[in-house]
């Protein structure tokens, strides 16, 4: 259950700022702390990225300003708040073309969607790949910046609403996932040879039917479960279907790093200011609606990204 509560929050120690947020993400992972598929103390503030005005300085803090336009993506959770204290080496200064709600709104979905096609499985001119939820927040990130790199992309939705949204952001081909087999579709798109990658946020009810979709030697990538956690399964499958490949990465080891975060993010910057990637933020909700949002989240009721806004 999530509520309004007053909480008090501590000065910036060394080498932290505390920032006023102003945009706040609304992300999947949100959900599966709550739920518990994400283990975590509770009670939780939930969120991982934000953006917003730095307000105040740590001791030792020079490479931050007070009035500065910053966003961050953490693996700690507290974003779900008013203000928030955070380590400097986590942030990234916003250049002035970037909102501070589609800064919100990016961070885990543009730098997830880096890593997954840019570090996990290259994607390369020519592929033709499979994204599942593509009208999704990183879905339809994933199928501009896939379509940036030369490649083809097929991409699994719910309804035909989500379908032209998803063909509008570089899908070159659809499938309503609750009318078709997205495996027969896939192999008829392919010509009978699959995809060389499938990127999975889904999780338990697509497993089997990704595997399917491969070639040989194919990568599955999961990045996610938004309809619960994979089940344990026989290492042999991978054998039988074509020495596939099985992999869960996470966003955190592709940006433990202070370089890797801030190459990272310039590379998405840079793609959205020149239109390569655009970002739509397509709901907004007050903070004090996180309950609503989530709801409305879980039923597939949302588009693209969504903020919550102080």
């Amino acid at each position: 259950m999530l509520k309004w509560d007053t909480i008090d929050v501590e000065k910036p120690g060394p080498g932290e700022v505390r920032i006023q947020h102003t945009a706040i993400a609304l992300n999947y992972a949100d959900v599966y702390y709550r739920l518990g598929l994400y283990p975590a103390l509770l009670p939780i503030v939930p969120g991982n990225e934000a953006a917003g005005i730095v307000e105040e300085l740590g001791a030792g803090v020079t490479e931050f300003s007070v009035g500065d336009r910053v966003a961050y993506v953490i693996p700690a959770l507290g974003a779900y708040a008013e203000v928030r204290v955070i380590p400097t080496d986590r942030l990234v200064r916003l250049p002035a073309h970037i909102g501070d709600r589609q800064a919100a709104a990016m961070m885990m979905k543009g730098l997830t969607a880096r890593y997954l096609i840019c570090r996990t499985f290259p994607v390369k001119p020519g592929d033709t790949i499979l994204v599942h939820a593509a009208a999704g927040g990183v879905g339809l990130v994933l199928c501009q910046w896939a379509r940036h790199l030369g490649a083809t992309v097929i991409g699994t939705v719910s309804n035909e609403e989500k379908a032209a949204l998803a063909r509008e952001h570089g899908c070159a081909h659809t499938i309503d996932s609750t009318r078709e087999n997205v495996a027969q579709r896939v192999r008829a798109i392919t010509a009978g040879r699959g995809v060389p990658v499938v990127y999975d946020s889904i999780g338990k009810d697509t497993f089997e039917g990704s595997l399917d979709c491969l070639a040989p030697r194919g990568v599955l990538v999961v990045y996610g479960h938004s309809s619960g956690k994979v089940p344990p399964f026989d290492l042999m499958t991978l054998a039988a279907k074509g020495s596939l490949f099985v992999t869960r990465p996470t966003l955190w080891t592709h940006i433990a790093a202070c370089a890797e975060l801030s190459d990272g993010a310039n590379e998405l910057f840079d793609l959205v200011a020149r239109g390569i990637v655009k970002i739509n933020v397509n709901q907004s909700y007050p903070l004090q609606e996180a309950a609503q949002a989530h709801r409305e989240l879980e039923s597939r009721k949302t588009t693209g990204a969504t903020v919550l806004t102080v």
